[in-house]
């Protein structure tokens, strides 16, 4: 494979490239109009504009991206994250056009991309779950009947979905027939799919995810745990490797669970199974992402091992040359999503033009980001700016490398999660590891983030004054001087 084309934008599409570049691998960059002076369209090595900026217009082609990449001689294609990464349709489409998909087989795509089919397949091999339905549900009716029997409140979720879209939380069965529609509606604009399923709403899990890799020979490992609690509106923004309360036991336990998923669907690749963990001992399988995750940096830190080189190596057919008994948990590394977004006002995205950019270098701290100062941020696509990732030789040292890395982040013309980072490091509930997906909710204070900005804008107001007091009264000292120095060269020269 001596050449990939990446079918993704930002971060994600400069992650890959650059292992490429390690790998001796050409690239190929394919871009929208509104990424045209993007970082990662200059990095490859040939590019090309696949249309307007809007998603369905540009990076949702996948007959388009085929194209290209048999134009160009490509003989792999990496989708990153998001857009066609979960399409099993486009993996077919690819392989069918005799191009290697970096990515597992259709199928796998397909089983795991329904939640309802990825449960039944879990419940036949004897995959904890949590309680619910086991196939879609529309009737409003039935809906009641199966939620009293659960027991409220209930989570309604889209079969299809993902990133929060199509999810509700139900606390007393008044509410059932308004919040069923919403979902069934959300879902039905998202994934073009309204299917809908129930289950018991878990009301403070934690969220644990499981890295799990997979050869064509079929040995399956696991790189141990993601802790991925920390979460708004459903959507991960800090996360951590390894998890402060899971145990040597429980984290065999639920590794040895992700593999067994990955096998029953054949998985290949690199791969996320997602649980629940309930009272930090019991755990449920909640759903596998079948692509490489948004937060894989904090995986590869502890363990050492690069994910998307393995990746590749797997779409070239070579058994994965690491096993089980090889990996150990090095160190800890923690990982904060840099949105433009306002913590103050419910997160809500805050689109600007970045008149600064300036990243934090130094020991143990890591920046993947697509940006640089001047650019634009788009309407058109997630709001994620970067991942801002520490690694320490232990916990306590990565949150203080998070800590300084924040400070030490200046980004100007839109607002950002920063400060929400900070806020979440120094909260007694996050260092001591008493948290779980509820944080927001149970903890985050936006005006406390307000009142840390009217301090700050204080001690501007009151450097600024000493500034200008000091430069007055220097200048008077300088008038006053020069006065008396007139005053002696006219008395030496009179």
């Amino acid at each position: 494979m001596k050449k990939i084309l990446v079918a993704n934008r930002g971060e994600i599409a400069m992650r890959v490239m650059r292992t490429c570049r390690e790998m001796g691998i050409k690239t190929v960059a394919v871009y929208s109009e509104a990424d045209r002076n993007a970082p990662h369209v200059r990095y490859a090595d040939e590019a090309v504009c696949l249309g307007p900026p809007a998603s369905n217009q540009s990076y949702l082609l996948g007959e388009k991206i085929i194209a290209v990449a048999k134009e160009l001689g490509v003989e792999g294609i990496h989708p990153g994250y998001g857009f066609l990464s979960e399409n099993a349709t486009f993996a077919k489409q690819v392989t069918d056009a005799g191009i290697t998909f970096i990515g597992p087989k259709p199928h796998a795509i397909e089983m795991m991309g329904s939640k309802l089919a990825a449960k039944e397949a879990a419940k036949a091999n004897d995959i904890p779950l949590v309680p619910g339905t086991e196939e879609a549900i529309e009737d409003p009716e039935l809906a009641k009947k199966i939620a009293l029997e659960i027991g409220f409140p209930i989570l309604i979720k889209a079969s299809a979905g993902g990133g929060g879209k199509g999810m509700r939380v139900v606390e007393k069965v008044e509410e059932l027939d308004e919040q069923m529609e919403r979902a069934i509606s959300e879902a039905q604009s998202a994934f073009g799919d309204g299917s809908v399923f129930i289950e018991k709403y878990v009301t403070s899990p934690r969220h644990i995810e499981i890295q799990v890799l997979a050869d064509t020979h079929g040995n399956v490992i696991h790189l141990f745990e993601r802790e991925c609690s920390i979460q708004r509106r459903h959507q991960k923004v800090v996360e951590e490797a390894p998890s402060i309360v899971l145990t040597p036991e429980l984290r065999d336990a639920m590794g040895a669970c992700a593999v067994r998923v990955a096998q029953l669907c054949d998985y290949v690749g690199a791969g996320t199974v997602e649980f629940l963990l309930e009272n930090n001992k019991t755990f449920y399988f909640l759903e596998m992402n079948t692509r490489l995750q948004v937060e894989h940096p904090v995986t590869e830190l502890i363990s050492g091992v690069d994910l998307v080189k393995q990746q590749i190596l797997i779409a070239r057919g070579e058994k994965l040359s690491i096993q089980q008994e090889d990996l150990s948990i090095q160190g800890h590394a923690l990982e904060l999503r840099v949105y433009a977004e306002d913590p103050v006002n419910n997160f809500l995205p805050s689109i600007g033009n970045l008149s600064t950019y300036k990243i934090p270098k130094g020991t143990g701290v890591r920046v993947d980001d697509g940006f640089e100062e001047g650019m634009d941020i788009p309407i058109y696509y997630d709001p994620m700016i970067s991942k801002l990732i520490t690694y320490g030789k232990d916990r306590q040292e990565a949150i203080q490398r998070m800590l300084r890395a924040i400070e030490e982040y200046h980004i100007d013309g839109c607002e950002t999660t920063l400060p929400f980072g900070t806020y979440v490091l120094q909260h007694d509930a996050f260092v001591s590891g008493n948290f779980d997906t509820n944080f927001v909710k149970k903890h985050f204070d936006p005006n406390a983030l307000v009142q840390e900005d009217d301090k700050e804008a204080e001690l501007a107001a009151k450097l600024a004054a000493y500034l200008m007091n000091s430069n007055k009264q220097q200048s008077t000292a300088t008038t006053t001087q020069n006065t008396q120095k007139s005053k002696w060269a006219a008395r030496k020269w009179s």
